[in-house]
């Protein structure tokens, strides 16, 4: 049996593991389903720490960076990301 790698990338409201997701995608490196973002009305875990608690491991976390003075309140990318990652088995 061969080991093939599931990635799950997990948008949060902040940084924090338990915080609720708001954006997410799947890539599944088995080939047996295809996921892309916005696919799923729902998210596949409420927070990252629910993801953990379900076998799935942290790979990375966002760094913590601050606003530059006055952007504040700018819309832009979703800046708090968990990469999570599981080993299947297939054949």
């Amino acid at each position: 049996m061969k080991q093939r790698q599931i990635v799950m990338v997990l948008y949060s409201r902040s940084s924090a593991l338990d915080s609720e997701v708001v954006g997410w995608a799947t890539y599944d490196g088995t080939g047996k389903t295809f996921h892309h973002p916005g696919g799923q009305d729902e998210p596949p875990y409420n927070t990252g720490l629910e993801a953990m608690l379900d076998g799935w491991r942290v790979i990375q976390i966002s760094q913590l960076v601050p606003p530059y003075p006055g952007t504040e309140y700018s819309t832009s990318f979703l800046p708090f990301e968990i990469v999570l990652e599981q080993l299947v088995e297939v054949e």
